[in-house]
């Protein structure tokens, strides 16, 4: 990973870029010291303690701490919703994980695009921009190079970096169709978990989180939203809209299993990110899958008749 350092972290010690921006662990932060130019600045080997200048360039080899020869191709499918030389955007299905873990070594979404450019003759490794929980569907911005990951990480710090969501909600809402709204909550770990999420206090040891959502359609038991994570807090979205009473239908986490649905009904409909001149951006759209359509039908379809909204346009050609 290389980040180019900008006025914003110009003076900074390694360390607290590498800590406190890059939410790199203390042991991969041990592995790194020892590692052969594992923390580089300006292509010259340096100790965490080194402090850093508007323009320099500050290498990490976190991302690639996993070779190719470690990621084993698998020829699953996988819908490509845009590729570039320096981007590519798969739109992922639900129950794919986005890459490998415990259990998870050959069915992720890395796997199946290790196989289609080892099938190029293309070297490939796994630079992932953004993440998916396994059960979330749609876009993914994965970088192909190591300058790409570098650009799109800075560009993620500056907000050009856009993903907005449809979810389908266990519940109505009290807002107005195609009206917005803020939640802007705390979100900590709880007590007895290290995966479930959950609102707080400001002072009670959470990460601000703040979601901007806008009512899609609805009945007296549904709602259909259109919501950007202006944070990225884990399961941000998950826990925010069950704090309002109306969970994503489906979420046996946060919610409740549903017969309409095998899995949260949360689907990554939008990405926009800079092109590679930093002038243009590039957006890409994708539809829901047919199960969260079809789950959007059976609770919602009459109302939906009802809207005409370009976003449903959109997500239900």
């Amino acid at each position: 990973m290389d980040i180019i350092i900008n006025d914003s972290l110009d003076g900074r010690s390694v360390l607290d870029i590498i800590r406190r921006e890059l939410g790199v662990s203390r042991a991969t932060l041990k592995y790194l010291k020892f590692m052969e130019n594992g923390i580089m600045l300006n292509g010259v080997h340096v100790t965490v303690r080194r402090t850093v200048s508007t323009g320099d360039v500050l290498s990490i080899a976190v991302e690639d701490a996993q070779s190719p020869a470690e990621l084993t191709p698998s020829d699953i499918s996988l819908d490509i919703a845009y590729e570039d030389d320096n981007v590519v955007v798969p739109s992922k299905p639900a129950d794919m994980p986005t890459h490998q873990s415990f259990g998870h070594y050959g069915d992720t979404v890395a796997n199946a695009l290790a196989y289609r450019y080892a099938s190029k003759g293309i070297p490939f490794v796994f630079r992932p921009v953004n993440r998916l929980d396994k059960n979330t569907s749609g876009l993914l911005l994965i970088a192909r190079n190591r300058l790409s990951a570098a650009f799109l990480f800075n560009a993620m710090k500056q907000k050009r970096i856009n993903k907005q969501y449809v979810a389908l909600l266990d519940g109505s809402l009290s807002t107005p169709v195609g009206e917005t709204a803020i939640i802007d909550t705390y979100i900590r770990r709880t007590a007895k978990s290290i995966i479930v999420r959950e609102v707080c206090a400001e002072n009670e040891g959470g990460d601000r989180a703040i979601t901007e959502y806008t009512v899609l359609c609805k009945n007296d038991a549904y709602t259909l939203v259109r919501a950007t994570p202006v944070t990225g807090r884990t399961h941000q979205l998950r826990v925010h809209f069950a704090s309002l009473g109306a969970p994503i239908l489906g979420d046996d986490m946060y919610g409740s299993p549903s017969e309409l649905i095998s899995r949260h009904a949360l689907h990554s409909y939008f990405l926009s990110f800079p092109d590679a001149d930093g002038k243009d951006d590039i957006s890409v759209y994708s539809p829901l899958p047919c199960d969260m359509r079809s789950a959007v039908m059976l609770t919602l379809g009459g109302s939906l008749c009802e809207v005409n909204d370009e976003i449903i346009q959109k997500i239900m050609p």
